[in-house]
């Protein structure tokens, strides 16, 4: 018999058990239906960071658990020395919805890093023998916690305990090409950035900025690899933020969307790259691209199209923008807004970690993008009522006790 604990409780056994990694907060989630989450105590809250910006169908999509059960019932994993429909199709799909030309699945967004990483290195190993490539990378950015994703992670903080890191790292400014062209040596491979910056801010590329980049690499015969693991699948208004700007990678990391709950993750190359990097042997994984993960990945590109979610992104950030401009113009505790479509920070002049508390004590889930940001990457199936009961609740957490 399963005796039910308090939430207080079960918090207790959970810091008896678990690696202190997390500062959570004191709140157990037990379900979730459309936008709204519930604690075990059945309190509902209005969710805003969709698990770090990864439930865009929102929560108990029926289209997305039947398909999920259906898969379950006939084979959840076989490995990769066998063939699976699911994967083949997976990979049909998003090469079709990004324009890209091989897939190689992983389990994460720091594994597909990780990949992208050897494919460039492997690139440029074949065209000259050498093993002193260079790989630029920008200030302030995010791109995961294992070794590789963490050594192009342009905060030094998450990486200084760890050091020494892979090596052969620079990074430059974002948005600065001189900084870019500054960092430039005959040993160069790759550039890597956010194509929206998420943990360093909700800092979106400049179009001139990537351009030029691309210009460049195109040039020098340099990779340029686009992290789209937050940014991309929708969030912008585009399935991937870099076709805003028609400024194609050659090679794209994906995630946390993509399944939209299930643990997968992918990176992408352009044929060139495909033909000349990573071979049989260079690189595999045990759980990538199972039949699950990629059962996931079919019915999440389908209800995206189905459901036109590009379209309601469109809409519903421009509407989401226009309230939260409404607050950064009514209160003096907020400098601006930035970001694009569903992918909204307010900065603030002070650490928001207070307003932030307070919201989820008035039944609203947000999430920071450093001390002074609120970060908002809601389901991407919400409402402007949705936005409406966001701000209202938001502006009774700021209205009256600024941070």
């Amino acid at each position: 018999m399963v005796i039910k604990m308090t939430q207080s409780q079960y918090i207790e056994e959970a810091e008896k058990a678990l690696l202190h990694t997390y500062n959570r907060y004191q709140v157990v989630l037990d379900k979730g239906e459309g936008v709204y989450l519930y604690d075990i105590d059945g309190k509902k809250y209005l969710d805003f960071c969709a698990g770090i910006a990864v439930f865009a169908l929102g929560y108990h999509n029926k289209r997305y658990d039947d398909a999920l059960k259906a898969q379950i019932d006939k084979v959840i994993h076989t490995s990769n020395y066998y063939y699976n429909v699911p994967a083949i199709e997976a990979a049909k799909k998003l090469k079709a919805v990004s324009g890209m030309d091989r897939v190689f699945f992983t389990n994460s967004g720091a594994e597909a890093v990780e990949g992208a990483i050897k494919a460039a290195r492997k690139y440029a190993y074949l065209k000259d023998g050498k093993t002193d490539h260079e790989i630029i990378a920008m200030e302030h950015s995010f791109h995961g916690r294992t070794m590789g994703a963490l050594s192009v992670t342009g905060n030094p903080k998450y990486r200084e305990a760890f050091e020494p890191m892979i090596g052969n790292i620079r990074f430059a400014k974002m948005n600065d090409f001189d900084s870019v062209l500054a960092n430039v040596t005959d040993r160069t491979c790759a550039v890597i950035l956010e194509t929206v910056q998420g943990e360093g801010g909700i800092f979106p590329a400049k179009e001139s900025f990537l351009k030029n980049i691309k210009a460049l690499c195109e040039e020098k015969d340099i990779l340029l690899i686009l992290d789209e693991i937050q940014c991309g699948m929708g969030r912008t208004g585009e399935m991937f933020a870099w076709q805003r700007h028609g400024v194609k990678p050659d090679i794209m990391t994906t995630a946390k969307a993509l399944g939209c709950g299930v643990p997968v993750g992918a990176f992408l190359m352009t044929e060139k790259v495909g033909t000349a990097s990573l071979t049989s042997g260079d690189h595999g994984t045990t759980y990538g691209g199972n039949p699950l993960a990629a059962a996931a990945i079919n019915i999440v590109l389908d209800l995206f199209e189905e459901n036109h979610i590009i379209d309601n992104v469109k809409e519903t950030g421009a509407y989401l923008a226009m309230r939260l401009d409404e607050l950064a113009a009514r209160y003096d505790c907020i400098s601006e807004r930035r970001g694009l479509g569903l992918m909204q920070g307010l900065v603030f002049k002070n650490p928001v970690g207070p307003v932030i508390t307070r919201a989820l004590e008035k039944g609203l889930i947000l999430i920071n993008a450093g001390a002074d940001i609120i970060r908002f990457v809601p389901p991407l199936v919400i409402t402007k009522e949705h936005v409406d009961e966001m701000t209202g609740i938001l502006e009774e957490c700021i209205g009256g006790q600024e941070p």
